[in-house]
């Protein structure tokens, strides 16, 4: 959504609310807001290296790995990349990037092109932010799963990406806007992924909340003092939400150990989009088993 379009229903906004009561402006501003969190969500996912540019995803060994779209590589990329593209050297957990002849490579920084990139070193997503090339419309990086490492490929002309037309969302209503406690003390929780791999993550707590008369439990990840992450299965899975749940984010813990759970915002994970995504799943004591009717509806045919 461009800005403009943006000040225009802003200005329409505050002509309807001038003629409604109290109850009905917090209703219309909290749809507003959750409306333009959503338009941003789809404008991240429009972006050229967003998870729907995602077309690979591909094992590394220790050693050279030669990159191309050749049957003969060790990792076959998608077919617009070239033959023969490069050579990436895996020993331990340093990677480095040398381009076959005659192949221009550039770095790729926040979206744009950065430079050019004539061989050397690569950071994975271990060690921070991971260094991201680009050849052609072909963006590719290094990323560590636990004692694995895989090429992750992004084409900022993927036909998912060009004929993607926005996520359904069921109604937004405010009485999803639901107010939990944080009990119980720091830990670890065990979280797996859709790679089959478990791994220990922080977490504060589990979140306590009251829906329809009855008392839920969801455990988060994220430390105290920061902003939460929920992974969550309900009873829609499958009936008109991905079927591996959802994901939901959360401002840090109040003082007094209160934390809003909107599921207004629940969204779908990067599985929804492509199958070379390695997202979590919700753990079983993670699955509430009423329905939340709220957030995005399923997108296409899942993975």
């Amino acid at each position: 959504m461009s800005n403009s379009l943006r000040w225009q229903l802003n200005l329409c906004l505050i002509g309807l609310v001038t003629l409604m009561g109290c109850g009905e402006k917090e209703d219309l501003v909290y749809k507003a807001e959750v409306d333009t969190w959503h338009a941003e969500r789809i404008d991240r996912l429009r972006s050229e290296t967003g998870w729907l540019s995602l077309v690979g995803l591909h094992p590394l060994g220790q050693g050279a790995n030669i990159l191309g779209s050749s049957p003969d590589s060790d990792v076959v990329m998608a077919a617009v990349a070239p033959a023969a593209l490069g050579t990436l050297t895996l020993t331990g957990g340093q990677a480095e990037l040398q381009p076959a002849a005659g192949i221009e490579m550039v770095s790729f920084v926040d979206g744009a092109e950065a430079g050019a990139f004539a061989g050397g070193a690569v950071k994975t997503d271990g060690q921070g932010g991971p260094d991201q090339i680009a050849v052609g419309s072909l963006v590719f990086y290094v990323i560590q799963r636990g004692e694995k490492y895989f090429l992750r490929v992004k084409d900022r002309q993927a036909p998912v990406l060009q004929n993607f037309e926005g996520i359904e969302r069921y109604p937004v209503d405010k009485a999803w806007r639901i107010v939990a406690r944080l009990e119980g003390e720091p830990g670890t929780v065990r979280v797996a992924n859709v790679l089959g791999q478990v791994a220990a993550e922080p977490t504060p707590g589990i979140l306590v909340f009251e829906l329809d008369g009855l008392t839920h439990r969801l455990q988060p990840t994220g430390n105290p003092g920061e902003g939460l992450f929920v992974v969550f299965g309900d009873a829609t899975n499958g009936k008109g939400s991905y079927p591996g749940g959802r994901f939901l984010t959360t401002e840090p813990p109040s003082p007094n150990g209160e934390v809003v759970l909107d599921f207004n915002r629940a969204y779908n994970p990067p599985c929804v989009f492509s199958e070379y995504a390695t997202c979590p799943l919700p753990g079983l004591d993670n699955i509430l088993l009423v329905p939340v009717t709220a957030g995005e509806k399923m997108w296409g045919t899942g993975h």
